[in-house]
């Protein structure tokens, strides 16, 4: 009789360790433009919010239309610089941004093509940023230092030199542009997009300034409860609108190379194809994940669409800039982000505001 209950166990212990492998059907998958990559810069959040912009475009107009991520990015380092030194150096100088600095960039040069302005020069065909902070901080500095505010010309000839000139017009099929019309004439207005997010630090539907190192700008931001946050994110994809994502992508859960991002209950186990049960996140649980850094503004992405596993639990197409060429790179590129992963690591979203459910809209 022993004997039989030890083989009971034995089988029971095996059964529990072997799970079942994730399997995914499509519930939601709006159109997109193709996964590209970042190449080696701190630039996703003009690749990922440039990407839902394109979203847009193909929602607004039917035309697939690429975007240039450097545009943006050409006109906010001066921004950065400008901050910088008004600041006299007491602020991050770095590569990264949010989706707002991509908005605030569009309202104020609009944007073009990536076929006329592509960021590369002298035949390069992979972005490499490098050393481009190094090289346009310390001028910074010793302009700080000198207490002499004439910067804007020494770094506009490094920007020009590595990325290209700025552009005032351009032709696009057969027409005469300057980037601001052609943002128009594709019916994008950068006054119909805000930001969400979801912390217990603020009252919940008021404004406030997110304090992470990459908020340069000092964008503000709509503070609303989790749920509301989730809630938001699956109206929008089901009524046809795609979302851009800041979140953490530090956690060994999150495989580009499976394509996976989850957030196991057994934080031993590291197996993102298996399907293992995931934590429980309350509003509570994440704000202690952020005040201990655990979750920080990693990286910015494009929510696209909605997947389902064989137990009907929820996930998030997710858009990468990471390209999809690579052993390391799974699934096309795209992550499939299940909503515990979304609840604990998302910082923000952006999306347009007819996105939002109208319970939430009159709230905020």
């Amino acid at each position: 009789m022993k004997n039989y209950i030890a083989g009971l166990c034995f089988i029971a212990i095996v059964g529990l360790s072997s799970a079942q492998n994730r399997t995914f059907t499509t519930e939601i998958d709006l159109e997109a433009t193709e996964v590209i990559s970042q190449g080696n810069t701190g630039t996703c959040w003009s690749f990922s919010t440039s990407s839902f912009l394109e979203s847009e475009i193909k929602r607004k107009t039917g035309k697939s239309i690429d975007i240039s991520e450097m545009y943006n990015v050409r006109h906010t380092y001066p921004k950065k610089s400008w901050i910088y030194v008004m600041r006299q150096g007491k602020a991050q100088f770095s590569e990264g941004g949010l989706a707002h600095d991509v908005i605030n960039s569009i309202s104020e040069y609009g944007f073009v093509p990536n076929s006329v302005y592509t960021g590369f020069q002298n035949n390069e065909t992979y972005h490499n940023h490098s050393n481009l902070v190094q090289t346009i901080k310390p001028i910074l500095d010793q302009k700080i230092k000198e207490k002499i505010n004439d910067w804007k010309i020494p770094i506009d000839s490094i920007l020009d030199a590595k990325l290209g000139k700025d552009i005032a017009t351009f032709m696009y099929d057969g027409k005469t542009y300057t980037p601001k019309e052609f943002m128009r004439s594709l019916k994008i207005n950068p006054k119909d997009y805000l930001s969400l997010t979801s912390f217990t630090h603020q009252p919940y539907y008021s404004n406030f300034i997110l304090n992470i190192p990459d908020n340069f700008s000092n964008g503000s931001f709509h503070n609303i409860p989790l749920n509301e946050l989730v809630e938001t994110v699956n109206y929008a994809l089901k009524k046809g609108y795609s979302i851009a994502l800041d979140c953490d992508v530090s956690e060994a859960t999150f495989s580009s190379k499976h394509g996976i991002a989850v957030v196991l209950e057994d934080e031993k186990e590291k197996d993102v194809t298996k399907l293992l049960k995931e934590k429980n996140i309350t509003a509570n649980y994440r704000q202690q994940e952020f005040e201990n850094y655990n979750t920080t503004d990693d990286h910015l992405m494009h929510i696209v669409g909605l997947v389902k596993d064989q137990n009907g639990t929820r996930y998030y197409k997710v858009k990468n800039s990471w390209g999809k060429n690579s052993n390391r790179i799974g699934n096309g590129g795209y992550i499939y982000m299940s909503e515990a992963f979304f609840k604990l690591k998302t910082i923000s979203i952006l999306l347009h505001k007819n996105a939002l459910p109208k319970s939430i809209k009159r709230k905020i």
